[in-house]
């Protein structure tokens, strides 16, 4: 449904509630907001009598109360004036003298059969497109567009994907079609992250904007199966929602009529529903909690947790080491982290449940497992047992591999109590009591929500108040208001807290019941009331879509939902500037351009970020990290003072310095400086005006699963396969058996054969891949082997004429010691020299000078 279309639901659904107004443009997500864009006004109520603009905007009828208005650049004061005692609030409208006019369209084309996926992109003007290109359901350019598009290409403009996770680039096809590019790109889920660029080709001064989106494999919504029965929440009951963590696009929706799902951020959806005869009617409206994840769709009603997947619904308890009742809460991670490194076999969790007693966590495939009681809780706490622990609640935190545990203690427990916190660690398995300890009443319920940050930061909140927990619980208190000491009850007519929308731009929105909404960021201390945009009888809840911006779901009595685009950057500014509120600094700049690093032996990282201020604020840079004190970290920082203003430029460079060498155990000790750390680079001071509050990115220390060896000048494309099979004298095998040994080549592994002459020595040379191509060639000493025991092979130097003093271990002395152990494990890295084995070089002594793949001397009479 269009903007026009929801707003007529909406205004239709206004009559009784409190008047209001809003405004929408024809760029998706307010994308441009500029003096070419068209603002629709439109008035909600039944008071109205003209629109008071500036007189510089043209406006087609300030007499209605739907109506557009184009303004200069500048801030533009916009309200509605009505009839009656009471004022309508006006807003401040940033209007942008951008030359970004034009916008990037694509359509994906899906091919399962190779798995790649055709990206179909053109040009789009937002002020001239057809209504299909606005709702984002075109199949083709319109005739505008194919005319626009084919003249930008006459002036040069082609467009690349880039990935943002990968930093991958992938070209069009050769020929325009249609006015369209081609663009074909593999399905992946680990590299969803993508953006349409393009050169900088201007057309009449108008440029087009660069457009990120998300691309995974395809997701299918579960099907809805004729005579299948609605599952809701209880009549009366807000709205729940949750998504994937890495497909912000993929929705459910539960109200308390039916269960909506979307794999489009609900520009399309579908209901979900159950078997009859599985629960009663009284158990199909009592869902409590809901859960995505990629085994289906978890409710939990009355105590008991139950899963809708593609093929079946069913009730999940010892069947699946579950509990059969008495579950209180289930939860998902909220934070995207394709990549990780975890040193754990299991693998990380993808929900957790709990009972007041117990907690779980949940597995792809339907496996759990229960990882911790509160008597074990009871011992980690030093507390005594005769004290009353129980589980309050339980939250994924930033961290890829940390959840966290909200536990309620008390001894009387009559009138309070006390909340603790612990986080737990999935690849270590410890547990960290952490320095947090609050007073709330007995019947007091908190909810968890913990921001994107490398540090422990998180804001709790009950039906009244949020409280905030910032740079690793080190700044507390309750988030304050103009008035009323932080009662948002008190300034939203009496109204409780129904949900709390949080992005990876620190952004915080506080939803009441009624759709008043209140807005801070992190590290801020205290929030501001938004303008009001929906009207109190509609049923509403947060959510972010696939660019990463707030949108709004509403669900409607006669059973539909929509979504609507909220403008949450332009209605902070509005907020701004009624209070004059400024950002600190000028301009923060960094070059951390991906939110992963790996760190290898004898590698380092360095990044540098740049913080531009007024002369004598006094701010600076602040790099923190959280995790294994593994690396070492050295900063450097430049100042300059020019024109008023100053520059504060930082270098930091991670690093380690662990000495392998003749150590008793060269895995234990490899296995101690491997692991994970988060690291954020931040501003010193910070206000809701600034648009980004810090980059926070991890440092992986250990080995990348994605690089491998392989040896230059091999391949497995260019030759011909074929049942190749060659005979090994029984002579010339190690072990000298009773009958030559038969081996058939495994082109699948080591693919085609490398031609040489046998009468020249071959010197293998290693290089270093990893999914993005080559990285280098390996420069260290390396050990080959022949796989099926051949020792009639030379050597071509000994030694003593390499220049070694003593003689050091070699294959023959190695496989002599570790007769017990496989070829592949006799020589390694772990293997360090015994004292009494160094002796004096002989003339003869051998030097291996091969590389660590498998040799097959292949003849040309085999």
């Amino acid at each position: 449904m269009s903007a026009a279309g929801v707003a007529a639901l909406l205004w239709g659904l206004s009559c009784g509630a409190s008047a209001l107004w809003r405004y929408s443009s024809n760029s998706p997500n307010y994308h441009i907001f500029s003096s070419r864009s068209t603002i629709k006004l439109e008035y909600e109520g039944t008071l109205f009598s003209e629109w008071s603009v500036p007189g510089t905007c043209s406006m087609k009828n300030k007499r209605s109360p739907k109506t557009e208005l184009r303004c200069p650049p500048g801030i533009q004061i916009i309200k509605p004036i009505v009839t009656g005692p009471d004022l309508e609030e006006e807003r401040y409208l940033s209007v942008d003298s951008s030359h970004t006019c034009f916008l990037w369209y694509y359509k994906v084309i899906n091919f399962v059969h190779n798995l790649t996926q055709v990206i179909v992109i053109w040009i789009y003007d937002p002020e001239n497109a057809d209504p299909s290109e606005l709702l984002w359901n075109a199949n083709e350019p319109s005739l505008n567009s194919i005319i626009l598009t084919k003249q930008l290409a006459t002036l040069g403009q082609t467009p690349i994907i880039y990935t943002i996770l990968r930093r991958k680039v992938y070209f069009p096809h050769t020929r325009m079609k249609n006015g369209t590019w081609h663009i074909s790109v593999p399905m992946t889920a680990g590299d969803m992250l993508k953006e349409i660029r393009g050169n900088q080709v201007a057309f009449q001064d108008c440029f087009i904007a660069d457009f990120l989106f998300l691309l995974t494999v395809p997701l299918l919504t579960i099907p809805e199966i004729p005579g299948s029965l609605p599952i809701s929440s209880p009549r009366g009951s807000q709205l729940m929602a949750d998504w994937y963590d890495c497909v912000l696009s993929f929705v459910v929706v539960v109200a308390d009529m039916e269960t909506f799902q979307t794999n489009d951020s609900f520009r399309t959806w579908t209901r979900v529903r159950v078997p009859p005869n599985i629960l009663t009617d009284d158990e199909r409206h009592s869902v409590s909690d809901m859960n995505l994840s990629q085994d289906g769709i978890f409710f939990l009603i009355n105590g008991i947790l139950y899963v809708k997947s593609f093929h079946e619904f069913t009730r999940l308890g010892r069947n699946v080491d579950l509990p059969d009742g008495g579950i209180i809460g289930i939860t998902s991670r909220k934070w995207c982290w394709v990549r990780y490194l975890m040193k754990a076999k299991r693998g990380r969790s993808s929900m957790a449940i709990w009972t007041e007693n117990e907690v779980y966590l949940g597995y792809t495939g339907l496996k759990f497992v229960k990882i911790i009681t509160t008597e074990n809780l009871k011992k980690l706490l030093n507390i005594s047992p005769a004290t009353t622990l129980t589980i309050h609640n339980v939250e994924y935190t930033a961290h890829p591999l940390e959840l966290a545990l909200l536990l309620n203690y008390c001894v009387t427990c009559t009138v309070s109590k006390k909340v603790y916190l612990v986080i737990y660690n999935e690849d270590s398995k410890e547990w960290a009591h952490q320095d947090f300890a609050l007073d709330v009443a007995i019947d007091s319920f908190l909810i968890p929500r913990f921001l994107y940050s490398a540090m422990p930061e998180f804001i709790l909140w009950d039906k009244h108040r949020i409280y905030y927990y910032y740079h690793n619980l080190t700044i507390t208190g309750v988030l304050q208001t103009p008035t009323e000491s932080g009662n948002l009850s008190r300034l939203s007519d009496n109204s409780i807290i129904h949900d709390v929308f949080t992005d990876y731009f620190g952004n915080i929105v506080v939803k009441m019941e009624n759709n008043i909404m209140f807005y801070f960021k992190i590290n801020i201390r205290d929030a501001v009331k938004l303008h009001l945009w929906t009207n109190s009888t509609i049923k509403s809840v947060t959510s972010m879509n696939a660019w990463g911006q707030v949108y709004l779901i509403y669900v409607f009595e006669n059973g539909t939902i929509h979504p609507q685009e909220y403008p949450l950057k332009l209605e902070a500014e509005s907020i701004a500037f009624q209070r004059k509120e400024k950002c600190p600094y000028i301009a923060f700049h960094n070059n951390i351009f991906t939110v992963f690093y790996f760190l290898d032996k004898g590698q380092n990282l360095s990044v540098w970020a740049q913080i531009v201020y007024p002369e004598n604020v006094g701010l600076y840079i602040i790099v923190e990290s959280y995790g294994p004190k593994i690396l070492e970290q050295k900063e450097q920082v430049h100042y300059e003072i020019a024109s008023g203003y100053c520059t504060k430029t930082m270098t930091v460079t991670f690093s380690q310095n662990v000495n392998y060498e003749a150590v008793d155990d060269y895995f234990k000790l490899q296995h101690q400086n491997t692991g994970l750390l988060l690291v954020q680079i931040r501003p010193s001071e910070y206000a809701r005006t600034c648009p980004r509050s810090q980059n926070v990115f991890q440092v992986a220390v250990g080995c990348d699963g994605n690089k491998f060896i392989a040896v230059k000048g091999f391949n497995k494309k260019e030759c011909l396969r074929h049942d190749f099979i060659y005979i090994i004298e029984k002579s010339f095998l190690r072990n000298r058996p009773s009958k030559n040994l038969r081996v058939r080549y495994n082109w699948k592994e080591y693919g085609c054969p490398l031609r040489l002459d046998f009468r020249e020595k071959f010197h293998p040379l290693l290089q270093l891949y990893d999914d993005n191509g080559f990285v280098e060639d390996v420069g260290v000493n390396f050990i080959v082997w022949e796989i099926h025991g051949r020792d009639d092979y030379t050597f071509n130097n000994t030694m003593k004429k390499s220049g070694c003093l003593n003689e050091a271990q070699t294959w023959k002395s190695m496989t002599t010691l570790n007769k017990h152990l496989p070829l592949e494990d006799a020589w390694g890295p772990e293997s360090k020299c015994l004292p009494g084995r160094l002796a004096p070089l002989s003339a003869d002594t051998p030097v291996l000078q091969c590389s660590s793949f498998e040799l097959f001397p292949l003849y040309e009479d085999l």
